[in-house]
């Protein structure tokens, strides 16, 4: 049974699917933020990988077709944007400024907490794309010298616990206006957190699309300065 799992082409992207589908009907029951359907099949998964005794290189090997959907996906949130395209024009200002502080807010307290753990320069760089989507945070720590995987483990975490608490850091800070929502949840938990964003609402989910598409290009950019400051 190991074997044929092992050698299956298709056994990753059957368990990670299904575990998906079970997260969203676990989270469609209890309406609860903290049962992330992401989060959910991420435990799932593991718990079938060590149950079945299937190493993770052999999981990766079958799951990766999942990983090429990552960029369309990202593409595709440009619809609802465009659908808000004479909001964005009346408030580009605000926009603009909003991504630039959510950008900077990422890249300073990265810095700040690097200090203050006494992180060395590869630890530091893993972290600084935490805030971006997988597929440009992936080339950012690669090209920086960080650790890859371990960018990715953090930018997961960082999308999903955003997702969690995203409404209740609203609620608490009194933060009402949907573009102002937007656009923290886009720019602090990338396509994880956009997707909260579109069940808040629409406004809320193009301007979260923004977020991730511009907060990504100027990550880049920024963390390539960063990097020189530890």
């Amino acid at each position: 049974m190991k074997e044929f799992l092992t050698n299956s082409v298709y056994f990753g992207v059957i368990i990670s699917i299904a575990g998906y589908i079970i997260g969203i009907k676990i989270k469609n029951k209890f309406k609860s933020g903290l049962f992330n359907p992401l989060l959910i099949s991420i435990i799932i998964v593991m718990a079938a990988l060590l149950l079945l005794g299937v190493d993770y290189e052999s999981y990766n090997t079958s799951a990766k077709y999942l990983s090429y959907l990552l960029t369309p996906a990202t593409v595709c949130l440009a619809i609802p944007l465009y659908q808000q395209l004479e909001l964005l024009k009346k408030n580009m200002k605000a926009v603009i400024l909003g991504i630039l502080a959510g950008i900077m807010s990422s890249l300073i307290s990265v810095l700040a907490l690097a200090y203050l753990f006494g992180l060395n320069h590869e630890q530091y760089v893993t972290l600084l794309p935490k805030s971006i989507t997988t597929a440009i945070g992936m080339c950012v720590s690669e090209e920086l010298g960080g650790i890859t995987t371990i960018t990715v483990a953090v930018i997961i975490i960082t999308g999903v616990l955003g997702n969690i608490i995203a409404e209740l850091i609203c609620k608490v800070f009194k933060i009402q206006n949907p573009i102002a929502i937007g656009l923290a949840i886009g720019t602090s938990a990338h396509a994880i957190g956009t997707a909260k964003a579109m069940e808040i609402g629409e406004i809320e989910g193009a301007m979260s699309s923004l977020a991730i598409a511009v907060s990504g290009i100027l990550t880049v950019v920024g963390a390539s300065i960063f990097a020189n400051f530890l």
